[in-house]
């Protein structure tokens, strides 16, 4: 009997799901996956679920934290980290200001300062400036956390000093 309590339940919640979908994605084929993706998790956690709690708060948490997750997911997958020697491929934003000679030769100036520097700060720093978090960048070289940080901030004190002519 709980089982078809539960899937009422989910049936009867699914209108005001897709609402909210919606308004996560702006897409209605995003939303419909984002709502067919919730159901089966719900479905798949049902035993989770405690009897005579708000159903509802339930699924728009696990709609929510779907969508954040694959928010995320998107983003770190569109993130490029430049492994060569050089920083050839630096991934810079289009129209970042950059256009100008004047500009060109201050990035110029920062390829040369961050490529001087020891590998173990110049990976760190191009991947913090890639978009990747310090947790995350500490658990792809495998280094503590308060390492990360520190030689990104040196890396950001040595450029600001080796730059502040150009400023």
């Amino acid at each position: 009997m709980k089982n078809l309590s539960f899937r009422k339940d989910l049936i009867g919640v699914q209108d005001e799901l897709f609402r909210f979908a919606y308004k996560l994605t702006s897409n209605h084929e995003e939303a419909n996956d984002l709502l067919q993706e919730t159901s089966l998790k719900a479905l798949d956690n049902e035993d989770k679920y405690t009897p005579d709690t708000n159903f509802k708060g339930w699924m728009y948490t696990i709609m929510r934290n779907i969508f954040i997750n694959n928010y995320r997911k998107v983003m770190r997958d569109q993130t490029f980290v430049d492994q060569t020697d050089n920083l050839y491929h630096l991934n810079l934003p289009q129209g970042s200001g950059f256009d100008n000679t004047e500009s060109s030769y201050d990035l110029k100036e920062m390829h040369r300062v961050v490529n001087s520097l020891p590998k173990e700060y110049r990976v760190p720093f191009s991947m913090h400036i890639a978009g990747f978090k310090y947790r995350e960048i500490a658990e792809r070289l495998n280094l503590p956390l308060g390492t990360v940080k520190s030689r990104i901030f040196f890396t950001r004190q040595r450029l600001q000093q080796d730059l502040k002519d150009f400023a």
